[in-house]
């Protein structure tokens, strides 16, 4: 048996964000819109391949 390698929590959050970037990428390559959050605007947006974004529309709800 091996055992296995422990990670620390800063490691982990690399390992994470790398694998999110290499998805983002495989996206953008596909010509996949990617589903993204502006803090600062506090509203999701799907950006496209050619940079162009779009902002998502308020839902209601009270229906």
């Amino acid at each position: 048996m091996f055992e296995r390698k422990k990670l620390t929590e800063d490691e982990l959050d690399d390992v994470f964000a790398k694998a999110a970037e290499l998805v983002i990428q495989k996206k953008k390559l596909k010509g996949v819109p990617i589903s993204r959050y502006d803090i600062e605007k506090k509203r999701a947006y799907l950006e496209y391949p050619n940079g162009r974004i779009v902002y998502a529309e308020a839902q209601d709800s009270s229906n």
